[in-house]
């Protein structure tokens, strides 16, 4: 009678191995930046290696709030991922989301752009040590910074320099700016004394030699920039910061998934075409795998937090 039943029911379906369907990356800004431009090329290499189509969707707004909140509360299934950047690290500090790296399945790191400090090719402190000498002996107000809006990623590494030797932030006050562009056009012009962004964005400028570059923000001297030195380097410094990229997926994807996922974006991390990208452009690369790359993000969430309390960028 087993048998019989068996036959007629027909054996169970055998589940389908994931992927099965169309695998969509969420992109948190807009088209054409540094990262929609690594999503799409993330985006082209994990089609050819996973052998099904990867769409890219850019869903703005909220200052990164709303794609971070649509990669976090997509169905855990594998079919929705999304580049995670720095932001997230952030956002909730300054009350703009409960989101934190908690509620990811992180699967990488794809990235890291160390903070740099640069001045005017004309300025009168042309190293780090000689720039904070005078910020330390000179009137609160003396000196004005950018790099980035209000609350930004370099507005935080600008704080947390200066927190690193000793100084309040407010003895530097901060002027907001659209980006790094803008404003390292404005120090160029005389509006402000210094800018903290990456290198990499200064780099134009610096090949013209309309700017110094004083450090980078970073554990190690840039291949871009070898000559220049770290903070650490530069003024006994311990702070470091940068911005980086993670792709991710929302919480509670399978191990499976995960384990399939992880291998298949290390070797397009690993591939010729993405390193030829990111040189192309300037971006540094860095690899972390799904646990060191969880650990990583909860490590800048945790640092990041106690800077912007101490800074007055917390709420």
């Amino acid at each position: 009678m087993a048998v019989a039943a068996f036959a007629a029911f027909g054996a169970p379906k055998a589940q389908a191995e994931w992927p099965e369907r169309p695998i969509t990356i969420i992109v948190p800004w807009g088209a054409g930046g540094g990262t929609d431009a690594v999503g799409r090329i993330f985006a082209n290499l994990l089609e050819q290696e996973l052998g099904t189509p990867v769409n890219v969707v850019n869903r703005t707004g909220g200052s990164g709030v709303v794609g971070h909140s649509a990669i976090a509360t997509a169905k855990p299934d594998g079919y929705t991922l999304g580049v995670v950047t720095v932001e997230i690290a952030m956002m909730h500090w300054v009350g703009l989301t409960e989101l934190s790296y908690a509620d990811y399945s992180v699967i990488g790191q794809v990235n890291f752009d160390a903070g740099g400090l640069m001045v005017s090719s004309d300025s009168p402190y042309q190293t780090a040590a000689d720039l904070i000498a005078a910020i330390k002996a000179e009137p609160d107000g003396t000196f004005k910074a950018s790099g980035t809006g209000q609350g930004g990623i370099w507005h935080l590494g600008a704080a947390g320099w200066l927190l690193s030797e000793g100084v309040d932030p407010a003895k530097v006050p901060w002027v907001p700016s659209e980006g790094s562009a803008p404003a390292l056009n404005d120090m160029v012009a005389g509006g402000v004394d210094y800018i903290t962004s990456s290198l990499a964005e200064g780099r134009a400028l610096i090949e013209a030699g309309k700017v110094t570059p004083l450090a980078n923000m970073g554990d190690e001297r840039l291949g871009i920039f070898p000559d220049v030195p770290t903070l650490k380097e530069a003024t006994g410094s311990d702070w470091t910061i940068g911005v980086w990229r993670t792709i991710a997926g929302p919480k509670g994807m399978p191990d499976e998934v995960v384990d399939k996922l992880v291998p298949a974006l290390e070797k397009a991390y690993n591939s010729p075409e993405y390193k030829e990208f990111m040189d192309g452009r300037g971006f540094g690369m860095q690899w972390r795998p799904s646990d060191e790359a969880y650990e990583f993000m909860k490590a800048n969430d945790e640092a990041f937090g106690d800077v912007m309390k101490k800074a007055g960028l917390a709420k």
